[in-house]
C-alpha cells in the first residue's frame, strides 16, 4: 500500500512544479521530499521528468495524481457520511477577496447567531489565494474576482458588484478637472479599477497616472477615510462602499457609465459542497 504521506508529498510537488517550495509547504526538508518521490517511484517507475526549468508528469505520474484527487474524493465522501453533513453543525471554512468579505461578514454572523453549532472561519485574500486555498483544501469554498480554467475546481457566477466612483459627500465631479483638483487615493487594485471606470465616464482623459496621488492603503475597510475626511476620491466596489461606516461622510457619483466585476463561487469538483456549505452560500446570496 503506499504511504498518504509519499502521495501528499507527490501531489504537492506536481501543483507546485518544484521541490524546494513543496517542502516549505509541507514543513519538510528538502531531501525528505525527494525521498517520499524516490520511494513511488521505486514502486511504480518514473513518475517526474525533471527539466531545467519544469517538471513533466510521465504517464505513470498522471495515473497516480488522478488516483490520488480520487482518494480525496473517497475520503471527504466518507468525512460527511460519517458526520451526518448537518447544515447547522460543525466547521464552515471559506475565503474571499476583501470588498465582497467586508459584505458578507455580518450575514455570516448573523448565520452562526441562529446555528450556533457553526463553526466559521472566513479568512480574507486576493483571487490567486483564493484559488490556492480551495485546491489545497484550506477552505471549502471561495469567491474570486477572476473566473479560473482549471478542471479540479466546481466554477460558477455567485454576484455582480459594480465600480464606483466615491468623492467627500461635499463634492461635486463634473469633469476631468475636479478630478484633478481633488486627487486619487489609490490602493492595492486602485489604478485597473480606476481606469475601467474613469475611461467609460471620461473618454479620451489622460489617464489615472496623470492623477495627483494624496495617498494609499491596502487595508479594504480603510480606502474611504481620507475621501470622508475630503482628502481626495477613490474607485472601489460597490460592496466596499456599502460596508464603510460612515456613510453621510462620502458620495457616490450617480448617472455614470456602469462597470461590472464578476465575483466567482469556486469549490473542488470531485465532491459536493457540504449541507452547510450549500446553507451559508443560499443565506449570503438571499442578502446580497
Amino acid at each position: 500500500m503506499l504511504q498518504p504521506q509519499w502521495l501528499r508529498t507527490f501531489e504537492t510537488v506536481v501543483e507546485l512544479g518544484n521541490f524546494t517550495r513543496a517542502a516549505e509547504r509541507l514543513d519538510l526538508t528538502q531531501a525528505a521530499v525527494s525521498q517520499h518521490i524516490k520511494h513511488l517511484e521505486t514502486r511504480l517507475g518514473p513518475l517526474l521528468l525533471r527539466q531545467p526549468r519544469q517538471l513533466e508528469l510521465t504517464p505513470a505520474g498522471h495515473a497516480l495524481l488522478d488516483y490520488q484527487r480520487e482518494m480525496h474524493a473517497a475520503d471527504q465522501r466518507l468525512q460527511q457520511r460519517l458526520a451526518g453533513d448537518d447544515a447547522t453543525q460543525g466547521d464552515l471554512s471559506l475565503i474571499t477577496p476583501g470588498s465582497i468579505g467586508l459584505a458578507i461578514y455580518p450575514h455570516l454572523l448573523a448565520l452562526q447567531g441562529e446555528a450556533p453549532g457553526l463553526t466559521i472561519r472566513h479568512r480574507f485574500g486576493p483571487t490567486g489565494e483564493v484559488i490556492a486555498s480551495v485546491l489545497d483544501k484550506r477552505a471549502e469554498f471561495g469567491l474570486a474576482t477572476q473566473q479560473p480554467e482549471d478542471s479540479r475546481l466546481s466554477v460558477s457566477l455567485f454576484a455582480r458588484e459594480a465600480l464606483e466612483l466615491v468623492v467627500p459627500a461635499g463634492e461635486r465631479v463634473e469633469g476631468w478637472a475636479d478630478l484633478v483638483r481633488l486627487g486619487f487615493i489609490d490602493h492595492p487594485d486602485g489604478h485597473d479599477m480606476a481606469t475601467r471606470l474613469l475611461s467609460r465616464c471620461f473618454p479620451g482623459n489622460p489617464g489615472i497616472g496623470q492623477l495627483p496621488c494624496r495617498g494609499f492603503t491596502n487595508q479594504i475597510g480603510l480606502i474611504l477615510d481620507p475621501v470622508a475626511a475630503g482628502l481626495g476620491f477613490s474607485v472601489l466596489p460597490r460592496f466596499a462602499r456599502q460596508a464603510f461606516a460612515r456613510p453621510e461622510a462620502i458620495r457616490v457619483v450617480e448617472d455614470l457609465p456602469r462597470v461590472m466585476d464578476s465575483l466567482w463561487l469556486l469549490h473542488r469538483a470531485e465532491w459536493p459542497l457540504t449541507a452547510r456549505a450549500t446553507h451559508a452560500i443560499e443565506w449570503l446570496k438571499n442578502r446580497l
